[in-house]
């Protein structure tokens, strides 16, 4: 590794590392996410320029996933998955956390089967014949 390179993994900004890990798929979705309070790094808000250290514990919560890792290591460099994951380690609690929203299913509240909400049209007409007219 170049003597510049080592220089410019000696600071990091949040948003780039977050995108390096491979956390978000852009930049941009990275800065998105930690302005709209979805990251946040040692139990404290931050801006998306805020310098990341080793050793800093980051939480960060997204539709998809949420998940608090570690910071092992610090790159401004996007690199393939493998190398990407020796950048953090997640912790014990997220581990344990993710494992029992699987088995309970907390992390599925917003899915539901199709028809399974608001009548459709076609209900609606169904529903009008049976009860004589009046829906509501």
């Amino acid at each position: 590794m170049s003597k510049s390179a080592e220089n410019d993994d000696a600071k990091c900004r949040l948003d780039k590392w977050l995108w390096a890990a491979r956390f978000f798929k852009t930049r941009s979705l990275a800065t998105a996410a930690i302005e709209t309070g979805k990251v946040h790094v040692d139990g404290d808000r931050v801006k998306p320029a805020k310098e990341v250290h080793i050793g800093q514990v980051i939480h960060i919560r997204n539709r998809d996933f949420e998940i608090e890792v570690n910071v092992l290591a610090l790159s401004n460099i996007r690199r393939g998955a493998p190398e990407a994951a020796l950048l953090y380690t997640e912790t014990q609690t997220s581990i344990t956390k993710r494992e029992h929203d699987k088995v309970t299913g907390e992390g599925e509240y917003a899915l539901r089967d199709r028809g399974a909400g608001r009548p459709t049209k076609r209900q609606l007409r169904d529903i009008k014949k049976f009860t004589g007219g009046t829906v509501g």
